[in-house]
């Protein structure tokens, strides 16, 4: 999972230093130092580590967290500005042309991911009302407009090809088809190249020049390290990149990358590539995935993928009970049965608190005996647990090909999640948060 060396030093380097009662100049700086190691050994720039650390030593050692009764939140509070902060502070949304269509134009070096992000980003925007056309602008790479046309097809997106005739001459093209066709997006996929070269940044900006895209979008591995920045530096002096996505990022990444790429160039990451299902793009946090790297969770991004996976309705009846405390097996059979369409219990669990950045060894299959269990139960049994004595319980284990000690099992586990979800729901903030999302009457 991506971060998770720099996820388990930082935390490691953060609870040492906490951890002494109250803190001084020395221990900051002491700790500071296992931070900077923690940093470089994920391959984040040097330059960008060595500012980190100096504005977090800096404000770490003021007269606030030495004095403060609690040094240890204030800590872990000032880390995760610093490093929302070097991300690029808030979410950076698309822009959009005042006339359609509205062009963003993909770039990268090959291997990166590339064409399978356009598909990605087609499918993104389909679900938010839009109706992209994609644009097949790489000639060179064999089958690369095949590959657009399949994954076109798996987003149910058109794409717009004109076999290998000259790049410039199918984007613009590819314009007029779209404003014909009434498609308000046009996603151009670029070819890439092995390594930069000059005539690939020719062919470029000529077709930067033909179409003058809203959005330039820098596609990087995440794998890449500190190559990735050094690939984002040449191609923002050529293009003036608008953003950057970052592909593989569920991957064995350090995330160097993603801790450096805005800090040196200056341009945001707009999007994220967390899996290899055409579905796996989600919109990049700065705050969220510094939550992720300190190991305090990301329950929003889980809600918002939750909230799509649901219909709206189901979503916030789902919300209401969590805050009321009225989740019934029901419920905990459908959230199982969503967990794989959210992609799996691995993920959602990396996204809690506490569980972030962790190599959790989890079996997908252990959700089968649970999901036997609550259907060997009567309605009733599923949505009060308490009625469940010893009998019922030695008849569902025999209906379900189980022991009763995994149906105990299973109830106590229930209990521990409602309690869990009821003290989520109800923390300082999450309700304002969850209004602002899709849930207004919460």
């Amino acid at each position: 999972m991506a971060f998770e060396g720099l996820s388990e030093k930082l935390q490691g380097a953060l609870k040492k230093m906490t951890g002494k009662g109250k803190l001084n100049e020395q221990a900051v700086k002491e700790g500071m130092r296992e931070v900077r190691m923690a940093l470089l050994e994920a391959d984040v720039n040097y330059a960008v580590a060595k500012d980190f650390i100096k504005k977090v030593t800096d404000r770490c050692v003021g007269q606030d967290v030495l004095s403060s009764l609690s040094p240890t939140q204030q800590v872990v509070k000032i880390v995760h500005e610093e490093m929302t902060e070097l991300m690029g502070s808030t979410n950076a949304r698309l822009n959009w042309s005042s006339s359609v269509p509205t062009v963003f134009m993909l770039c990268g070096l090959q291997g990166a991911g590339k064409t399978t992000m356009c598909a990605k980003l087609a499918g993104y925007l389909t679900k938010q009302g839009k109706k992209p056309l994609l644009a097949a602008c790489d000639i060179y790479r064999p089958a690369a407009i095949k590959q657009l046309q399949v994954v076109g097809q798996q987003v149910n997106v058109p794409v717009f090809e004109k076999g290998t005739q000259d790049p410039v001459k199918t984007a613009r093209e590819a314009v007029e088809h779209a404003r014909y066709y009434g498609r308000d997006v046009l996603i151009i996929d670029t070819a890439g190249r092995l390594h930069i070269d000059e005539a690939l940044m020719d062919e470029l900006a000529r077709i930067k020049e033909a179409v003058h895209p809203t959005e330039i979008l820098l596609t990087v591995d995440a794998m890449t390290g500190q190559d990735a920045v050094t690939v984002a530096k040449t191609f923002d002096e050529k293009l003036d990149v608008t953003g950057v996505i970052l592909t593989k990022l569920d991957g064995d990444t350090r995330g160097g990358a993603a801790l450096s790429i805005k800090a040196v160039t200056g341009k945001p990451i707009k999007f994220s590539g967390i899996g290899e299902k055409l579905s796996d793009i989600e919109p990049f946090h700065p705050d969220r995935m510094a939550s992720r790297i300190l190991g305090m969770g990301d329950v929003l991004t889980l809600i918002e993928q939750a909230s799509e996976t649901f219909d709206t309705h189901e979503a916030e009846k789902f919300a209401r009970k969590g805050i009321s405390n009225k989740l019934t097996l029901e419920d905990f059979l459908e959230q199982m049965q969503s967990m794989k369409k959210m992609g799996g219990l691995k993920k959602m669990i990396g996204m809690l608190p506490g569980m972030s950045g962790k190599d959790i060894d989890v079996d997908e299959k252990a959700m089968n005996k649970p999901e036997a269990i609550i259907r060997s139960m009567t309605p009733a049994e599923r949505r009060d647990p308490s009625i469940l004595n010893a009998s019922r319980r030695k008849r569902i284990a025999a209906g379900s090909g189980t022991t009763v000690q995994d149906v105990n099992t299973l109830i106590r586990q229930f209990e521990q999640a409602q309690q869990m979800m009821k003290q989520m729901m109800n923390s300082k903030g999450m309700k304002g948060r969850l209004s602002r999302m899709r849930f207004p009457g919460l």
